[in-house]
């Protein structure tokens, strides 16, 4: 048993196809097949149904694919701790971050971070909450940036800063005259809203108290905040979007945008990372250079604020 026949097991897994697990790992099919054939007839197993397409692992496979997934990982943490032990910025590091924070943080430090350390190679990916800890708890990535702190034990958080909500207010909205938005001003009818599954839409159906939402939902379904945003902008009704993204708006955008009265709902942004992580290095560079790159009133959280 090897470590390659491990990486071949868990590409098949990845791609439920033998060819295109073959192109990821850079190898002929058929030595991708002969390989694991090899593995199974020394577990004495098969690993994978080939009858059926696409493939999917046996019940026993299902359990020597989790096993080989933890192996991986663990092998891969003996490079990162020669390159911990030299204070090494440098390799590929893997980064998940929300939909809902990407589009409005990356900007401000990516760029900056990645020109002073050129041997560093960030891999950004934008995903959901749910998704991204399962990611970094399988080993997938090497952290995550998330509106949370994590509540799963093999997981720690280092708070980055904390992002009020705002409003996004149509001039056709009777609330657009108001100063401040309080929760009971909010008409779930005519609110645009994330799709299940964003934490920033639960955050903020649990400040305004808006069950009802999950019902009228249907018909206002796009899943892009910037597509709620230009919706609001032609006349139709109201969404919600992160202090960041306030920055990025022209003179005419920022008079559509409208406070919550206090308590100001507010999220943490959370950088989360395995307990057994060891790029201590990479991690504390990205976090100065992410608290850098924010408005200092955003890294303590205010009086008037409430976390959601």
């Amino acid at each position: 048993m090897t470590i390659q026949q491990l990486e071949y097991v868990l590409a098949v897994d990845t791609y439920r196809h033998f060819a295109k697990a073959a192109e990821h790992c850079r190898v002929t099919q058929p030595t991708l097949s002969m390989m694991i054939q090899k593995l199974e007839d020394e577990l004495g197993i098969r690993l994978f149904d080939r009858n059926v397409q696409p493939v999917k692992p046996t019940a026993a496979g299902y359990k020597v694919i989790e096993q080989a997934r933890r192996v991986l990982y663990q092998a891969s943490l003996i490079k990162d701790i020669i390159n911990e032990e030299e204070q090494s910025v440098k390799g590929t590091f893997r980064l998940a971050i929300l939909p809902t924070i990407a589009p409005y943080l990356v900007p401000r430090f990516f760029l900056k971070l990645t020109a002073k350390h050129k041997d560093l190679d960030i891999h950004i990916l934008e995903m959901k909450t749910t998704p991204t800890l399962a990611a970094l708890k399988n080993g997938e990535i090497d952290a995550a940036i998330i509106a949370s702190q994590p509540v799963e034990p093999e997981l720690q958080g280092d708070t980055l800063y904390y992002e009020q909500f705002f409003g996004y207010i149509s001039r056709n909205e009777t609330i657009f005259k108001n100063d401040l938005i309080r929760s009971a001003d909010v008409n779930g009818e005519r609110l645009w809203l994330l799709d299940e599954g964003h934490c920033f839409r639960d955050q903020l159906m649990r400040f305004c108290q808006m069950e009802e939402v999950k019902l009228r939902q249907g018909a206002y379904r796009l899943g892009s905040m910037e597509t709620f945003m230009r919706m609001v902008e032609s006349g139709n009704g109201i969404t919600f979007i992160p202090e960041l993204a306030v920055y990025q708006l022209s003179r005419e955008q920022k008079e559509l945008v409208r406070p919550f009265a206090i308590p100001k709902p507010t999220r943490e942004i959370v950088l989360v990372t395995r307990k057994d992580f060891v790029r201590y290095t990479i991690a504390e560079m990205l976090v100065k250079s992410i608290k850098e790159s924010v408005p200092k009133e955003m890294l303590a959280l205010q009086a008037y604020q409430r976390v959601v």
